[in-house]
């Protein structure tokens, strides 16, 4: 069953027959205030910086997407082949049918022998720490993929609106700090599209979890996801009710920064372009991730996701170029203003 819900997941949102939140992240709001003359060569603008001890060429995640195992080892392969030409981090989908089942989709050792310089991430749900998982399936996590750091993931609304749904969250933040404590490789915290408040980080950054993946609203809701393949009406409706619920994607960057001046923060959640990417480190993140923004791309070739980076990343040297940003950290700095609607 857990398999053929992830592989309905996947369909919805690439065939985008769930409703479309009306909830923006909030970077329309914001324009950088363009120069005219930047006085620099665009060749010269330098984009790379360090995530998890690792050089990368570019402040961009592949966030963790998922899927049932035949079509989760196809988009694993597809990543790991462009993550690795291009020095880019990835973040794997839900391991829990990997631990559990045994059916690795993708996520074994290979996936480390195909990407063996960039970063990676191992990533299961938070609830599924009160339904049996704990440090033995967190290692297993860990070492099937030779991961760097390993995601914990938050999704109450999703979980609270899916008929097959994990409903008993007590407890999970003492022992999501408990596997922290005792993991070789760092815990990253992330939501799926909801959001993630400066209160809740700064909890975790003061337990010494200190990457924090916002994961905001604006882009993917998965309640309107999970509503979309539901049979009941009255079901689905519930869900729906739901589908412009969270945090938008720049307002929760910011106030983490704010709260949180030495976390690591991730901005996902509806980043489109690199435009987006650029605005997300000027409100206060590392990095950005793509989920769904690249679906497509990974669903079809290591290629096209090479390509649809490469544009990415273009774009986001081209905002440092127009503000007169040398590099990431001038970018932090550059002059913006906000929009009036």
């Amino acid at each position: 069953m857990l398999t053929s819900r992830k592989d309905e997941h996947l369909s919805v949102v690439l065939g985008q027959r769930h409703k479309k939140s009306g909830k923006t992240t909030g970077f329309e709001a914001i324009d950088f205030v363009h120069c005219a003359l930047p006085e620099m060569k665009l060749d010269d603008v330098d984009v790379s910086t360090t995530f998890l001890g690792k050089r990368i060429s570019a402040p961009l995640l592949v966030s963790s997407m998922t899927g049932g195992p035949k079509r989760a080892a196809s988009i694993n392969e597809n990543l790991a082949r462009a993550c690795e030409d291009l020095r880019l981090p990835f973040a794997v989908g839900s391991q829990r049918i990997a631990i559990e089942e045994s059916e690795y989709g993708g996520l074994g050792r290979s996936l480390r022998t195909l990407a063996p310089s960039v970063p990676i991430l191992g990533n299961f749900g938070a609830a599924q720490l009160n339904l049996g998982f704990g440090l033995d399936e967190a290692r297993k996590a860990v070492e099937m993929i030779d991961a760097d750091a390993v995601y914990i993931h938050l999704n109450p609304l999703q979980e609270a609106v899916q008929p097959e749904g994990d409903r008993d969250w007590s407890g999970l933040f003492d022992k999501i700090v408990a596997l922290s404590d005792a993991l070789p490789v760092p815990v990253a915290i992330k939501e799926v599209g909801s959001g993630i408040s400066a209160t809740l980080a700064k909890r975790f950054v003061g337990a010494g979890i200190t990457i924090i993946d916002v994961a905001g609203a604006g882009g993917t809701n998965w309640a309107a996801v999970e509503a979309a393949r539901m049979k009941d009406p009255q079901r689905a409706a519930l869900a729906n009710a739901f589908s412009d619920w969270g945090i938008p994607t720049a307002l929760a960057v910011a106030d983490i920064r704010d709260a949180c001046p030495d976390a690591t923060v991730i901005s996902s959640g509806g980043i489109r372009s690199g435009i987006d990417v650029a605005k997300s480190i000027r409100v206060g993140a590392n990095l950005a991730g793509q989920a769904a923004g690249l679906l497509q791309a990974a669903n079809t070739s290591a290629d096209s996701l090479v390509d649809h980076f490469t544009n990415v990343i273009d774009e986001l040297r081209i905002c440092c170029f127009c503000t007169g940003s040398q590099d990431l950290e001038a970018l932090r700095s550059a002059e913006i203003r906000r929009v009036l609607g």
